[in-house]
């Protein structure tokens, strides 16, 4: 599509060439998709978006957004969560009337919860037909739609008539890209869809409309600044959202000297091997992160970019949530569960934690790594401090390598996790599914001796090596959430640690990938038992039920779909995998690990939240 250059200079009157390109307003909703930059539309086809589907037809004979098949509408919505997280863009799916719709709402439920811009849009029946019983009506005179979302989005409407499709467009994807960022709704009738335009092209530049302001509270930049300065023993917290500012927050943390710790979901935006990280806080997280909070020399706590939720905080955890802390985040709903905080300061974290190293002098240069290597962060005021390791929670073997310990029997998770992030290349991306998987990553999982401590993650706090999902964390996520991320960055590997209940739950979406000729490797997790639910079990005592799966192989299922499948059943077959054809193979790879099934994963802060002492 060919972008007109404005009339009037500095006008924002951009407008699409209508040259036989825009027909109606399903073409007119594309039109924006392409001034987003947006690549592809994840959904399944129906009738009652048959419109959609058709100007995508067109779209893609031109180079413009084309659409990728999943399997489940659910998996859609994961592919344009992993697809938004890995590219910083939109992330755009769809499905029909009725039961493509409901289908949906897990994945969009997903993203609501962790923040994702994405854009739903869902058909309808023609209006005339509402009330009447058409097939798989979902208006409010049949299975609600909208009604359904309307907790799961941050804008949601039924479009009633041509002339709302461009206003009621535009807001949502305001509403989707604009902090709290999150899931819109747009549920459009057929007849809507295929409506003539009331007039040709678009109305505004897109992008200039929706470029985010880099707000900035001085006066509250000046009180943390101070603070920092006057502090003996500070201590940083980085949370999922600082993918664009971390490089900011770890010149602070090495101008100061002070120790930083990250959430579990901003494992993957540093590099472990910092002399100043003291490990995971929260879900799967590390003694060490816990004794830093709990050591009575530290005198402030600055958060930032962290939501505050069960995992993040560890089980709003009282060494965390006192009176030292102050809380740095963007998102005014992330603010209000510190209410015990000595100062708030509200602002776009990359532009606040820029302009306090700023304040503070702190200026980047190279800072040397435990293993030798060299990358680009930050000065020392004072003596570097060595590097505490991550130590368990709980007490349990440490990794060990290919050429030590266990050959003969299951593969132990921790083993596995550390010759992951060992054998495959340090630009891979990692995602983790709900269960057992994301606990062993968050807690094992590291990336190869090259990887920067800064990885090219586009979209503040959802990129990264590792990506895991917090808060509503559907089993299946990781899936279909790799396929988008295959799809928004072709150049780099992907893994996806997902389990065999996840696996028989959305690994259809294995077909996709196959379809697309993406280099996705699926590493599943065989234990043959919903994994989690069983040492949960166990570890509260509770009845021992409804956890057992049949034995399942998996590599036999992945090459009935069309993948490369291998089956590891000890440490000495993962060595002999050649990694780097696999990297380089146009289609993916699934692994079936037979796992030890009797390790427990670290999952106690889940059981101390529950009310069972582990």
């Amino acid at each position: 599509m060919r972008i007109t250059t404005p009339l009037v200079s500095g006008a924002a009157d951009w407008r699409i060439s209508t040259e036989g390109q825009i027909h109606d307003t399903a073409d007119l909703i594309v039109a924006y998709l392409a001034q987003l930059g947006v690549d592809y539309v994840f959904g399944v086809p129906g009738g009652a978006i048959e419109p959609f589907y058709n100007a995508l037809a067109r779209s893609s004979k031109r180079g413009g957004p084309r659409p990728v098949l999943a399997r489940h509408e659910a998996g859609a919505a994961f592919m344009a969560d992993g697809y938004a997280r890995e590219t910083g863009k939109l992330g755009v799916c769809c499905g029909t009337s009725g039961p493509g719709a409901t289908n949906m709402i897990t994945g969009v439920a997903c993203a609501y919860d962790n923040g994702i811009p994405m854009l739903v849009l869902t058909g309808q029946p023609a209006l005339p037909n509402f009330g009447r019983r058409a097939l798989q009506e979902s208006s409010c005179t049949g299975i609600d739609i909208v009604a359904m979302f309307s907790h799961c989005t941050r804008y949601n409407t039924l479009v009633t008539h041509p002339e709302q499709v461009e206003n009621k467009l535009v807001a949502a994807l305001a509403h989707a890209t604009r902090t709290p960022k999150g899931p819109v709704h747009l549920s459009i009738p057929l007849d809507i869809m295929k409506s003539p335009l009331p007039r040709s092209g678009v109305a505004c530049d897109i992008n200039a409309m929706l470029r985010p302001a880099s707000l900035i509270d001085e006066q509250a930049i000046d009180s943390l600044c101070g603070q920092l300065q006057q502090a003996k023993n500070p201590l940083l917290l980085i949370g999922g959202s600082c993918g664009e500012a971390v490089g900011a927050i770890l010149d602070i943390a090495v101008h100061r000297n002070a120790a930083f710790i990250v959430a579990p979901d901003a494992k993957g935006l540093i590099d472990p091997r910092h002399p100043l990280y003291r490990g995971v806080f929260g879900f799967a997280g590390h003694a060490s992160a816990e004794m830093a909070l709990r050591d009575k020399s530290v005198d402030l706590i600055v958060a930032f970019g962290c939501n505050m939720n069960e995992w993040t905080s560890g089980g709003w955890s009282d060494a965390l949530l006192n009176h030292r802390l102050v809380h740095v985040d963007e998102c005014e709903e992330h603010l209000v569960r510190t209410p015990m905080a000595r100062l708030h300061v509200r602002g776009h974290i990359a532009a606040t934690a820029a302009r306090l190293a700023e304040r503070m002098g702190a200026a980047a240069v190279p800072v040397q790594l435990e293993t030798g290597s060299v990358i680009g962060l930050a000065a020392s005021d004072g003596a570097r401090p060595q590097l505490q390791q991550p130590q368990s929670q709980q007490p349990r073997m440490a990794p060990l390598s290919l050429h030590e310990g266990n050959h003969g029997g299951p593969v132990k998770p921790q083993q596995l996790m550390h010759e992951l992030g060992r054998l495959f290349p340090a630009h891979t991306r990692y995602l983790a599914d709900s269960g057992n998987s994301f606990a062993w990553a968050i807690h094992y999982l590291s990336p190869g001796a090259a990887a920067s401590s800064i990885p090219s993650a586009p979209l503040a706090g959802k990129g990264g090596w590792l990506r895991v999902t917090m808060d509503f964390a559907p089993m299946g996520w990781a899936i279909g959430g790799a396929v988008g991320t295959a799809l928004g960055n072709p150049d780099v590997p992907v893994v996806c640690i997902t389990g065999d209940g996840s696996m028989l739950m959305n690994g259809q979406e294995i077909s996709a990938a196959v379809a697309e000729e993406l280099s996705v490797v699926f590493v599943v997790l065989n234990d043959a038992a919903l994994g989690m639910v069983k040492h949960g079990q166990r570890l509260a005592g509770a009845e021992r039920i409804a956890h057992q799966l049949p034995p399942t192989d998996f590599a036999a299922l992945a090459r009935a779909l069309g993948a490369q499948a291998f089956t590891i059943e000890r440490l000495q077959d993962l060595a002999e995998l050649d990694i780097d054809a696999i990297c380089e193979r146009r289609g993916p790879t699934l692994l079936d690990v037979r796992i030890d099934a009797e390790e427990v994963p670290p999952m106690s802060l889940r059981m101390r939240v529950l009310g069972t002492a582990v």
